[in-house]
């Protein structure tokens, strides 16, 4: 079932979103790699983007389908399961490659609606 407050939701995404850009902030992905606190904090936050994809159902797909929310919600399998041959690889492009333009999406969404407004 979808979440009732998906504004809430979505702004939950845009937050840890901007926490992975500001770890990551300055780094190539070599310094990603030598970096365990910001690897495990930038996972940490992607892992709660995953799930609050999950928490946003189809509706993520209706209003911004430019992304790929399907991958955004099974991301967190991948974490979980841990392929490390796979996750600095696939952590650094999301980083570099997908979170700033869906968090430029989703911000210019949210920007309709009053900052305390919890439903559509």
């Amino acid at each position: 079932m979808p979440t009732k407050r998906p504004l809430i939701r979505f702004r939950e995404i845009v937050e840890n979103g901007h926490a992975i850009l500001n770890y990551t902030k300055g780094m190539d992905f070599p310094a990603y790699q030598r970096n365990q606190l910001v690897k495990d904090a930038s996972e940490r936050c992607l892992s709660r983007l995953s799930e609050t994809a999950v928490k946003i159902g189809s509706l993520g797909e209706e209003l911004l389908p430019d992304h790929n929310w399907r991958g955004i919600r099974n991301f967190g399998n991948i974490l979980r399961h841990d392929y490390p041959d796979l996750l600095d690889a696939a952590v650094w492009a999301i980083i570099r490659d997908y979170l700033p333009p869906l968090l430029a999406d989703l911000e210019t969404f949210l920007s309709r609606y009053p900052a305390d407004q919890e439903t559509l």
